[in-house]
C-alpha cells in the first residue's frame, strides 16, 4: 500500500497486552488494537500505559493500526 493511502491519528495508550500490542483510545474517543511498526521494535522503544503515540491506519480498516512514533 502506498505511504500516501496511510490515515494518521494520534492516541493515548489505555492498555498493554501480549506480543507488544496495545489497546489506544484515539482523540475522538475510538478505541482500536495497534502494533509497535518495524523501527520501534528494531530499536526495543519501550511503550507504556499512558504513552502519546502516533499511528498510522489503512483505510480498509479501521480497527487496527500500527504505532509509528511515541511522544
Amino acid at each position: 500500500m502506498p505511504k500516501d493511502e496511510l490515515i494518521e491519528f494520534d492516541g493515548t495508550v489505555t492498555e498493554v497486552l501480549p506480543n507488544q500490542m496495545f489497546k489506544v483510545e484515539l482523540d475522538n474517543e475510538h478505541t482500536l488494537i495497534a502494533y509497535t511498526g518495524g523501527r520501534l521494535r528494531q530499536n526495543k522503544i519501550r511503550i507504556i500505559m499512558g504513552d502519546r503515540v502516533k499511528l498510522e491506519m489503512s483505510p480498509y480498516d479501521l480497527s487496527k493500526g500500527r504505532i509509528v512514533y511515541r511522544y
